[in-house]
């Protein structure tokens, strides 16, 4: 049977800002898998204006309970007035989404 894990897609100015936020995001837990889809190129309206800019694009894969706490992380961290944070479930594989849960546990203190 498949297991549910979210998919939370983002963009970022540039590699180095795209590096140190999927660095983060992994040594906290909260992703098991961050792919750096690589340069992207966006067009968009901002604030009146029709824009184009270059971006780095990450996909960061986590469990269904750590979803919340990732899209919050990123948001805090994010170098965007508006950064673009897109979130879907879908059904993982068993074994692949067994290993996201496992990855993105808090770990225990006893």
């Amino acid at each position: 049977m498949n297991v549910p894990v979210v998919l939370m897609l983002s963009t970022l100015p540039d590699a180095a800002a795209a590096d140190a936020l999927a660095q983060a995001a992994l040594e906290a837990r909260l992703a098991a898998c961050v792919t750096n889809v690589g340069a992207v190129s966006s067009r968009y309206h901002w604030k009146g204006a029709l824009e184009s800019s270059q971006e780095v694009q990450l996909l960061f894969k986590t469990s269904v309970v750590r979803s919340e706490e990732l899209q919050r992380f990123v948001e805090t961290r994010h170098p965007y007035e508006t950064p673009e944070i897109l979130v879907w479930q879908v059904d993982a594989s068993p074994g692949y989404g067994q290993w996201v849960n496992a990855e993105t546990q808090r770990p225990l203190h006893v």
